[in-house]
């Protein structure tokens, strides 16, 4: 039986379904005896549902802040609706848990205009308006969370009616001992409940909670942490504090990581951002509630994951759930706990896992909280305002529908102020302006998280006229700040390789229909266009880099890389503005600590926000810097692309890519295309 896709069942039938489909037997020393549901032998059985929201990143409402539309595919105010449910069905409601993993208060307008606007003593997030009503147990930070400052942070969070935890973040006390440093945040916390077993008589557990959070926000908040906090590598202090947990009390412990799963073997000093695989590990562990990838687990994306159970929702053994993103999701663990009475302990006899959506088969599945709605009116409000604050003209469309096989406006524009931005900050710097100035983009809304396109609202939509904060927001959709590197031409060469990952290999002697994008393997986040050189992508080689710029084969697809009608050569130096995230990661080449000249105090957002007042009325027609290689033999082939089937996307391409034919609309409402590679895209 499957618990993935569905509510679990009432205790008594659970218990026994659980022992027949689970067996209960492994790791963490969980019982293989059938369930009862009275007394045997001095241990009692009692229910324990674990609930967990991730990822909400500020989508409070079930609204599209860019359309001016209800979206009732996203938010918290229909997550809740889950949560009632939850609790509502089960016999003893008072045997549940609530928790939150983390990245909460950036990622949507809401967040965007609580920032903006300033949060001060005594005002309340929206975020923790409705957390608070929930009555949530504790909740974790997630990387996100540092987005704004830690200032921003403190004064956010300090409204929240429940604790925060994280136990890998320290103060950066200047030295190098790390035996003497002190944690920033409360590492866990041991939370008491009066649970009632099957026979309705009430138990005292304390259940522990331990929290983690990526050591690379070090990396990706640099500039408002640097100096102040550290970060140690999660597993390493799950192992130390677990068992401390354990000794302070806590009869059982669950783990919240912001961490998703990365399955290389483990090592301490590579700080894995995503060491949920590493933390079923850690003897003491019982269940695992985590997030940062913004998928579902269990689900078929992780079938054939060493270690991972998706039938039984475990990975080694540790029953685990990851319930998406946006409040899309609420994850459930239905754990069975055998508490001997005599030794007063507990442990683990079984489990049961499932992801409850908000929107089903096309369809809401709950209705919003109309209670919630209310109570965050006003910030609901405040929002729309902000986002209808107009900022300039524009003379064209900006859409992203071809933004994956064609150069884009949307990256265009975004070039062009970061370009520009940089350009003005140099003038006078001996050492600087002298170098050829790049820019270096990627789109970040192109289909859904799945890889799915059949929606408009999917894509960045800013039609021709009068731009607005909101447009600002729907193409730059991350708080980034604006860094610049310093790179040479062969380094430039292998950031564009990486980059051209994006693509599947075609196959030229094959007549079966061929995917260009490769959207399973391959974020479009790390597809950037880099404006102020041309070049050509092969999409007949290999890719020569994974998702992560480790290199996978010798493949080249990067061909006539130009600046300014010459050759680029090995030794060329350049600066490329991006954003911190990307220039401090140093997964790109040319991009790490070494390689940064200039940190900007300013956001993305805004020097683009700024380059569309400052140039009003802007033209943000793409220059076609980039394309593909001409293929032979083209006809033959059936190259396609995705797209939503609407008019106005069908319009857009017609006029952006003439010999495109749509094929077919497919069972998920999307257009599919052939590409017709037999010229460089740019040429059409």
């Amino acid at each position: 039986m499957n618990f993935t896709t569905r509510y679990p069942l009432a205790p008594a039938v659970l218990g026994l379904l659980t022992a027949l489909a689970l067996g209960c037997s492994g790791d963490n020393q969980r019982s293989t005896a059938p369930f009862s549901s009275v007394e045997d032998n001095g241990v009692v059985q009692v229910d324990l549902r674990l609930m967990e929201t991730t990822d909400i990143h500020a989508h409070v409402m079930g609204y599209n802040y860019y359309r001016d539309a209800e979206d009732p595919k996203v938010g918290l105010v229909r997550t809740a609706s889950l949560i009632r449910r939850a609790r509502a069905e089960l016999e003893y409601p008072q045997n549940s848990a609530l928790v939150d993993n983390g990245d909460l208060i950036q990622g949507s307008p809401m967040g965007d205009w609580r920032q903006s606007d300033g949060i001060a003593e005594g005002e309340v997030h929206p975020v923790f308006k409705v957390m608070s009503a929930l009555q949530y147990d504790v909740a974790n930070y997630g990387n996100h969370e540092f987005n704004y400052g830690l200032e921003f942070l403190a004064e956010s969070v300090n409204d929240a009616n429940f604790p925060y935890i994280s136990a890998n973040i320290f103060v950066d006390d200047g030295d190098t001992d790390d035996g003497n440093d002190r944690l920033y945040f409360e590492p866990y916390r041991l939370i008491e409940k009066t649970l009632l077993d099957r026979n309705g008589k009430a138990r005292q557990i304390t259940i522990g909670f331990i929290g983690f959070v990526p050591p690379q926000i070090m990396q990706w908040d640099k500039s408002k942490l640097e100096g102040r906090v550290k970060t140690r590598d999660i597993r390493a202090m799950a192992e130390r504090f677990v068992p401390e947990m354990r000794a302070q009390g806590a009869d059982i412990v669950v783990a919240i990581p912001h961490s998703g799963i990365s399955t290389r073997v483990y090592d301490a000093r590579n700080l894995e951002a995503n060491s949920s695989w590493h933390l079923a590990e850690v003897p003491g562990i019982d269940a695992i509630l985590f997030g940062h990838s913004h998928l579902l687990f269990p689900s078929q994306q992780f079938a054939g994951v060493p270690g991972v159970d998706i039938e039984a929702g475990t990975i080694k053994g540790v029953p685990a759930v990851m319930p998406g993103y946006w409040g899309s999701h609420l994850g459930v663990i239905d754990l069975v706990l055998d508490y001997d009475i005599a030794a007063d302990t507990w442990m683990v006899a079984g489990s049961a896992v499932s992801t409850p959506a908000i929107f089903v088969d096309g369809a809401p599945a709950v209705e919003p909280d109309g209670d919630l709605q209310t109570l965050v009116s006003q910030d609901h409000r405040a929002t729309i305002d902000y986002m209808n604050q107009p900022i300039g003209e524009s003379t064209d469309d900006i859409f992203s529908f071809l933004a994956l096989v064609k150069d884009d406006p949307t990256i265009q524009i975004v070039n062009d102020a970061q370009r520009w931005y940089v350009e003005q900050l140099i003038r006078g710097d001996v050492n600087l302006q002298h170098l050829p100035v790049l820019s270096a983009a990627a789109p970040f809304k192109v289909c859904d998280r799945d890889g799915i396109c059949a929606e408009e609202g999917s894509f960045t939509v800013v039609p021709k006229g009068t731009v607005k904060v909101k447009n600002a927001a729907d193409l730059y959709v991350y708080p980034n700040t604006l860094v610049a590197v310093k790179v040479s031409g062969a380094e430039l060469a292998q950031w564009l390789e990486c980059a051209a990952s994006q693509f599947n290999q075609i196959d030229t002697a094959s007549s079966a229909r061929q995917e260009l994008v490769n959207f399973a393997g391959f974020p479009s986040f790390n597809f950037d266009v880099i404006d102020g050189v041309s070049y050509q992508i092969d999409v007949t080689q290999p890719a020569r880099y994974s998702r992560s710029c480790v290199q996978v084969s010798d493949g080249e697809r990067i061909v006539n890389l130009q600046y300014q009608g010459r050759d680029v050569s090995a030794d060329d130096q350049f600066l490329v503005a991006t954003n911190n995230y990307r220039a401090g990661g140093g997964m790109f080449a040319g991009t790490g600590e070494e390689h940064i000249v200039i940190e900007s105090p300013d956001t993305n957002r805004q020097v683009l926000a700024n380059y569309i007042r400052a140039n009003s009325p802007v033209t943000p027609a793409a220059d076609g810097n980039w394309s593909f290689v001409p293929v032979a033999d083209n006809e033959n082939l059936e190259i396609v692309f995705r797209a939503p089937d609407t008019e106005r996307v069908a319009q857009f391409i017609a006029a952006q890519l003439p010999k495109a034919r749509l094929l077919e609309v497919n069972p998920r409402g999307e257009a599919v295309y052939r590409m017709d590679l037999s010229v460089a895209s740019g040429e059409e």
